[in-house]
């Protein structure tokens, strides 16, 4: 993110709990920031839902950093994929109320499709910062799994009053442990010679799916890369 948009989004979290991702937020993050409308719509062409977009954005990054720099290596996995929802969540606890009024405008029809997108990007990122190497169905079905566990987890946090929030973190040890009891499931399927002879012609199709292309994060669809020298 550049600075400017910092400037303007630094900005625009004074007011979000008042008036949420809204217009009014906005324009007056925009007064505040000290620049002009001009430039504000520059940075954020839709107005108040790219400035919630950047603020769930500028989270995923400081949970990648995060994630980056701890150590995890004797943990299970299971304990690693907790930390990472945990830590995503922690990050976003200094800002719980623009959390929540984000909520609220990623539920409105007309927004759903870039809360989901934004939900997306999260997973992926912890996914990606676990070191998961999946390029076939299991990427699809990683990532869905675990947009059902951070979703819940994270709108049981809004609600949770108890002391550091143990309940949310207890709410989501156990979703991860249903999670897991699925996988022995599947597991336990795959091993039955029955059912997987069943399963022989759907799985022949699944594993014509791959995972899409990895694109690097930033503030566009696309990236620039520097061609080579001589051209």
């Amino acid at each position: 993110m550049t600075p400017l948009k910092d400037r303007i989004l630094d900005a625009a979290l004074m007011h979000v709990p008042f008036d949420g991702w809204s217009s009014e937020t906005f324009r007056a993050a925009i007064r505040d920031a000290g620049v002009t409308p001009a430039q504000g719509r520059a940075a954020f062409p839709r107005g108040a839902v790219d400035l919630a977009l950047a603020f769930h954005a500028r989270g995923d990054d400081r949970m990648i950093a995060a994630l980056n720099a701890a150590d995890t290596d004797e943990m299970r996995y299971r304990d690693r994929v907790a930390h990472a929802v945990r830590t995503r969540i922690e990050i976003a606890d200094e800002n719980r109320e623009a959390v929540r009024r984000g909520m609220t405008l990623f539920a409105l029809p007309i927004h759903a499709a870039d809360g989901l997108k934004a939900m997306w990007g999260t997973v992926d990122a912890i996914w990606d910062a676990l070191g998961d190497t999946s390029t076939d169905v299991n990427w699809y079905t990683k990532r869905a799994t675990l947009s059902g566990v951070y979703s819940a987890t994270v709108l049981y946090w809004l609600g949770d009053q108890s002391e550091g929030y143990r309940e949310t973190w207890d709410f989501l040890d156990r979703r991860i442990d249903d999670v897991m009891q699925i996988e022995k499931v599947k597991g336990r399927a795959r091993q039955s010679p029955v059912i997987s002879r069943l399963m022989e012609g759907p799985n022949r199709l699944l594993s014509r799916i791959r995972a899409p292309a990895k694109m690097p994060r930033g503030d566009l669809p696309g990236y620039w890369a520097e061609p080579p020298r001589g051209e």
